[in-house]
């Protein structure tokens, strides 16, 4: 069977820190989608990665006295650590300083000069070197970035530039045939009305550093830093390349379902990429999808503020999978998000420890207790009762809602969905009464049922929990005996009909899933 390509990208991160919780929150997401995606039986290419060049790379390696390559060969092992320390299950890392990178961006750059869209000129403006954006008098806020806030340079010299305003009607034209290319509506509307504003040209490089990938038709010059990095997306399929493996892999995985992207660069995103793309003839991705800030006490996060929190931190006291937990479930994705240890708390023991965890604790204690530790017979349809049914038909309604809610990337109403059956399966347990049933062999039959549609509920409310917080999940499958990792799902369909759970796996009821924070 050919499963169905899905290709998923984060930002590529600028190696201008090491990983923060903004960075760690986008690449979750992505990752939750990954590996849903992989349950559903497509066959993902996740990526993401670095950009390496431009003048604030060059300035940070001068400063640390150091060459910009040996500064973002220092860097990048904390990206790949901190991934890795998050579970992150990407498919490849790129780099923009890799060869692959530099000759898909030189052919991409000589594809658009032949198009007839790069010509040479002059530029006179204000640049951003933090944010490595050009503006115009007229976007400054009292002669200051409206990006961050920080001072511009007056820059003149001679650029190539990309005649981005020949793509005002045709990109209006791609918002309005594809309603959902720019998401959520919000950041739509944003680019829209940019976008019907009207268009400038845009200087795509550089001769006042050398630190980036040469044009091949004028080495004197360096690519504008975004114009290469965003090139990234199509170099890790196979662009640029003539190798037939990595023509085959570009054919089959481009365009990108989906790019996710702070909304601090949806125009990067959301306009020069896709006019980029049509002045080369290439397909446009089929969504950029936007995310808000993480905001503490009102304000977002920075260094310079004080108040970042690194995501190692807090992995250390809450655990992984609490860690992705908390930042899908309390914050709307889309949304800016107002995050506190205070918040995480709460939603540790509330949720994990008591919802969860202590579902998980009891109900495998009750089946060592009342069953030798042995999953009971599959009840018998006709026996079923009310209460049995409701639990079952929530089961068997989660696949539904939970694709609705993974396809316009709402996590909070995904991991809703899950929640709802593990609360009713809660409620379950103390309406029936386990405990009671166990002192009478006449109650017995019904004792197995309860139990044994309890452990199945539990059994599915994993695999729908799994694809964020994916060891837990493998943890509470291994416990009830399923033999498959629920990790390696491929068909989600099959893994959660009801009576999956084989009557006679021997469970395991092992420590509690989580312990309970108690604030000092």
């Amino acid at each position: 069977m050919d499963r169905t390509p899905f290709y998923i990208t984060t930002p590529i991160y600028y190696v201008n820190s090491v990983p923060h919780l903004g960075t760690a929150y986008t690449t979750i997401a992505a990752d939750a989608l990954a590996r849903y995606r992989r349950m559903t039986g497509h066959d993902v290419f996740f990526l993401t990665g670095l950009d390496e060049h431009g003048q604030k790379v060059a300035q940070a390696a001068d400063e640390n006295g150091m060459t910009p390559q040996a500064w973002v060969d220092s860097i990048a092992p904390k990206f790949q650590e901190a991934w890795d320390m998050l579970d992150i299950t990407y498919d490849d890392f790129i780099r923009t300083t890799e060869p692959r990178h530099e000759r898909a961006s030189q052919k991409l750059m000589q594809t658009l000069k032949d198009n007839g869209y790069i010509y040479q000129g002059h530029y006179e403006g204000w640049y951003c070197v933090p944010d490595e954006t050009f503006y115009t008098e007229e976007q400054l806020v009292e002669g200051t970035c409206p990006g961050c806030g920080r001072d511009v340079q007056f820059i003149r010299e001679d650029n190539w530039f990309f005649k981005l305003s020949a793509f005002q009607d045709r990109l209006l034209e791609l918002y309005h045939d594809n309603p959902t290319f720019v998401q959520p509506d919000t950041r739509r509307n944003e680019v829209l009305s940019f976008v019907e504003g009207g268009l400038r040209d845009l200087s795509v490089s550089r001769t006042t550093f050398t630190w980036g990938i040469p044009l091949p038709f004028d080495p004197e010059h360096v690519m504008y830093v975004w114009f290469d990095a965003l090139i990234n997306y199509m170099t890790a399929v196979g662009y640029g390349s003539d190798d037939p493996a990595d023509v085959a892999r570009f054919e089959r995985f481009w365009p990108a379902d989906v790019h996710f992207v702070g909304k601090d660069i949806i125009r990067f995103h959301c306009v020069i990429w896709p006019a980029m793309l049509m002045a080369a003839g290439l397909p446009v991705p089929k969504q950029v999808f936007a995310h808000g800030f993480l905001l503490t006490k009102g304000e977002k996060m920075s260094k310079s503020k004080g108040n970042a929190i690194t995501p190692a931190s807090l992995v250390e006291r809450f655990g992984v999978d609490a860690y992705r937990y908390y930042f899908l479930r309390d914050v709307q994705f889309g949304s800016d998000g107002s995050i506190s240890i205070e918040s995480m708390v709460q939603r540790y023991n509330g949720d994990l420890a008591n919802d969860w965890g202590n579902l998980c604790s009891r109900l495998l204690n009750m089946t060592e207790k009342y069953c030798e530790g042995v999953v009971p017979a599959r009840p018998h349809a006709a026996d079923a009762t009310s209460d049995d049914d409701e639990v079952r038909a929530i089961a068997e309604g989660l696949p539904a809602a939970y694709e609705a809610a993974m396809s316009r990337l709402d996590y909070v109403s995904a991991l809703e969905g899950a929640w709802s059956l593990v609360k009713r399966v809660n409620r379950y347990i103390e309406d029936s009464a386990p405990w009671g049933l166990a002192k009478s062999e006449e109650t017995r039959p019904r004792l197995d049922a309860v139990l044994y549609n309890a452990l199945e509920a539990v059994r599915i409310s994993a695999l729908f929990i799994s694809p964020v917080m994916p060891n837990t999940s493998a943890d509470v499958w291994r416990r009830l005996g399923v033999s498959a990792d629920v990790r390696e799902v491929t068909d989600l369909a099959a893994a959660a009909g009801w009576g999956g759970l084989a009557p006679g796996s021997q469970v395991t009821k092992g420590d509690a899933l989580f312990q309970r924070i108690v604030e000092e």
